[in-house]
């Protein structure tokens, strides 16, 4: 039996799974630097690190960028004492900060990053690869609602509730926004499937977002929602819950779920870049600039990755610019205003692909 293309697989996974970590610390650090800068502060300028740290002009610049923090919160959360309740159900207060991580590094998998040569950049290209991480991504939830269930204790347990009611109120409306997107990127003579790739092909002359935007509002909106970031951190509200479903948590467990909550960033700011801005698609009718080989697939992958790093920008500035939604207000968005301009937007673009379908041939 030949275990090669087994080995070159799991290499490759190996590999996305350390660049989306890395990824995800140095968003922490961006959060940090973003919160800074929009407070009036320098955010994290003190961290230095050995031998690099010290050297006259690289080292001093390097630390006050907070080049060196990651490295230390991580070192942090691996060696910090682990304290362990004595009140919590042991079994499922480990098993959770798993079951949030997991999903969250298991959706990198379909996620399209550029192409070389025609062919995507992607681990696994499925034809139903929005569908799989609908279905993934939706499971972190399920590590809030055992992280807030087996602590035994009223306000991990109120941010587990509040976590799966947001769940379901936004996810409904995120898978519904959506549709309409694959609806114009299936139309008569783009027939395309469920691929990630294929929607990005089909927006080689006009991005989504142009013709879409009302879906793309409320896909983003959702997002946020999904992710439990400002104006939508329900679960944690430390205002009012201490730290939600964090509160009995410390040293990697919690550490797991902060990666968990930045790799959902990471990776749903790539789905949005995917879905409705383009891709690695060059800017709206112009052509790809991108050459063959192995160097047009890195430089298609850096266009996405900056892409994507413009989106978790806005996330950042987001929660450092508007207030904690209250809870009702919260639900009131989801079942209220965003499921039935879903639906609506919905109706719409099926009833004008099925009158005028003859544009499309």
């Amino acid at each position: 039996m030949n275990y090669l293309p087994v080995l070159i697989a799991l290499i490759k996974a190996v590999l996305m799974v350390a660049v989306v970590v890395v990824i995800a610390a140095y968003a922490v650090l961006a959060e940090r630097k973003i919160a800074g800068w929009i407070q009036g502060r320098y955010g994290p300028n003190r961290t230095a690190f050995p031998v690099i740290g010290y050297i006259p002009i690289l080292g001093k610049m390097l630390t006050r960028l907070g080049v060196f923090q990651p490295v230390a919160d991580g070192l942090k959360f691996i060696f910090k004492e682990d304290p362990i309740p004595g009140h919590v159900n042991l079994v499922y207060y480990f098993l959770a900060p798993c079951v949030a991580f997991i999903p969250a590094m298991t959706t990198m998998a379909v996620l399209p990053f550029g192409e070389m040569d025609g062919q995507p950049l992607v681990l696994a290209n499925l034809d139903i690869g929005m569908l799989f991480l609908l279905a993934v991504s939706s499971l972190g939830v399920y590590g809030i609602i055992l992280a807030g269930w087996s602590a035994n204790s009223k306000y991990p347990f109120l941010g587990g509730i509040r976590g799966s009611a947001q769940m379901i109120s936004y996810e409904l409306a995120m898978g519904l926004s959506i549709l309409p997107a694959f609806l114009w990127a299936n139309a008569p003579g783009s027939e395309t499937g469920m691929s990630l790739f294929n929607v990005v092909q089909s927006q080689d002359q006009l991005w989504m977002v142009i013709w879409q935007p009302l879906s793309a509002l409320i896909f983003l909106v959702a997002l946020f929602a999904e992710t439990n970031r400002l104006p939508f951190d329900m679960p944690e509200a430390e205002t009012e819950l201490v730290a939600g479903y964090n509160t009995e948590y410390g040293s990697m467990k919690f550490g797991l779920f902060f990666v968990a909550e930045y790799t959902h960033i990471v990776i749903g700011s790539g789905v949005l870049t995917v879905l409705f801005l383009g891709g690695w698609n060059f800017f709206p009718g112009l052509p790809s600039p991108w050459p063959g080989g192995w160097v047009g697939g890195v430089l298609s992958t850096l266009w996405f990755l900056l892409k994507v790093f413009t989106v978790v920008f806005f996330f950042m500035w987001i929660r450092w610019t508007l207030p904690r939604f209250r809870y009702d207000q919260v639900m009131r968005l989801g079942w209220t205003v965003l499921l039935p301009l879903a639906l609506a937007n919905l109706v719409l673009n099926a009833i004008f692909i099925a009158l005028f379908d003859n544009w499309f041939v």
